[in-house]
């Protein structure tokens, strides 16, 4: 079964995932309905996962580990952002695409691109003939996934807690793991897929080391893109007056959960260089306003 277009599934889940991701663009175009975006961005992973498993059929205890991972990750944060949507009842990115029809589109291309080159490391891993014993490096990558999902897990629900209060209403979040990062959510996530890979690599030769690809891509995704720095943009426009905004940005990591007594007193170079404080996350303020 594993010759299905190709010995690594690569052909197929491409080809799967732009016709997953196709259907959905096109409710998205016709009904102007953006709400199952995230839905079936989370849940084109699940039938990656399900399909190269099943494809393959050799169901190795490490193959049914992963994609059992993926399938969770998938299922809890589609669901959870599906629920959310509904709730708050719109998606501000899609603001300037609704009726734009192009740029519509290149969101679900690069969605589909995301899917794709993230689930590299589970592809190949359900794809291979050569399945080792499990080894040291295999429950590490456990570790990693089962500590990035809580911590994502966590953080999305007190963050969805805080929202939903009343006296929190127009503020930024900053109880429980939000006290020790700006984006704990994104910490989780990033951790979380670093484990995937590292769980794979007892399988990995050659070339198919290149599924590294997978969790840098999210990386920087989440670093440079669509992830903290859209948030941190919107954060500082909204709070760029408030002191306690600012003594929270300054005290408080971008992304690695830190004490904040701890992370205000490193040096800026050490903030840049170490721990993702870029410029980029700044551009409302001065050094002088952080005091960096």
């Amino acid at each position: 079964m594993g010759t299905v277009i190709d010995s690594h599934f690569l052909g197929l889940t491409a080809i799967v995932t732009v016709v997953y991701q196709l259907i959905f663009f096109i409710i998205t175009a016709l009904l102007k309905f953006d709400k199952v975006t995230d839905f079936a961005g989370g849940t084109n992973f699940i039938v990656l996962a399900l399909l190269t498993l099943v494809l393959k059929g050799s169901w190795n205890f490490r193959q049914v580990v992963l994609s059992v991972f993926v399938v969770i990750w998938g299922l809890r944060l589609g669901i959870f952002l599906l629920m959310r949507i509904l709730q708050w009842g719109e998606d501000r990115r899609f603001d300037d695409k609704r009726d734009n029809l192009a740029k519509l589109a290149v969101f679900w291309i690069f969605q589909a691109i995301w899917v794709w080159t993230v689930s590299l490391p589970v592809t190949i891993v359900n794809a291979s003939d050569h399945q080792p014993s499990l080894q040291a490096v295999d429950i590490i990558g456990w570790i990693m996934w089962s500590i990035g999902i809580l911590v994502e897990i966590t953080a999305d629900q007190q963050k969805l807690a805080f929202k939903n209060s009343p006296e929190n209403r127009g503020k930024w979040c900053y109880v429980g793991l939000w006290k020790y990062s700006r984006h704990p959510n994104y910490f989780g996530e990033i951790f979380l897929w670093w484990g995937i890979f590292v769980a794979s690599t007892p399988v990995l030769d050659g070339a198919e080391w290149l599924v590294v690809l997978g969790p840098v891509f999210l990386t920087l995704l989440l670093l440079f893109i669509s992830g903290i720095p859209l948030l941190e943009e919107s954060a500082d426009k909204k709070y760029a007056n408030v002191a306690e905004y600012i003594e929270y940005k300054k005290t408080t990591s971008p992304l690695i959960l830190l004490p904040p007594g701890l992370y205000g007193k490193l040096p800026p170079w050490f903030k840049t260089l170490f721990l993702f404080e870029f410029p980029l996350y700044s551009r409302n303020f001065s050094r002088e306003e952080l005091s960096w």
